[in-house]
């Protein structure tokens, strides 16, 4: 069949760019906007995003109950701001700062999504 397409998993085609300022942790979300952050009580800011391993905002109070291996951004106040649920292989990919002191320490090239030590 002439001009047939190839179906490719949305996931695959999707690569999304993370700022500088995010860490990677591990989130429990409890009962919004309460959550676990790498073991420590925590809270979601007003207007919190979720973002799901398919890039679309998830309701956090849909995820009550699950863990995840994520990307997050705090805003002034220490409330987690943007979080992303992380796929396999973008945990895999790469490693990524854990903490602000490490994300100081180390460089980010935003163009290749990569942190590098010195």
């Amino acid at each position: 069949m002439a001009g047939a397409a190839y179906a490719v998993p949305a996931s695959a085609q999707l690569v999304r760019n993370f700022p500088e300022t995010a860490l990677r942790g591990a989130i429990v979300f409890v009962q919004p906007p309460d959550i676990t952050l790498n073991g420590q009580e925590a809270r979601l800011a007003p207007g919190a995003r979720v973002r799901g391993q398919d890039n679309m905002v998830q309701l956090s109070g849909a995820l009550a109950g699950s863990k995840w291996i994520v990307h997050y951004t705090v805003d002034l106040q220490g409330q987690v701001r943007d979080v992303w649920l992380l796929r396999p292989e973008e945990i895999a990919a790469t490693f990524w700062p854990r903490t602000p002191a490490e994300a100081q320490r180390w460089a980010f090239d935003a163009a290749t999504q990569t942190w590098s030590r010195p």
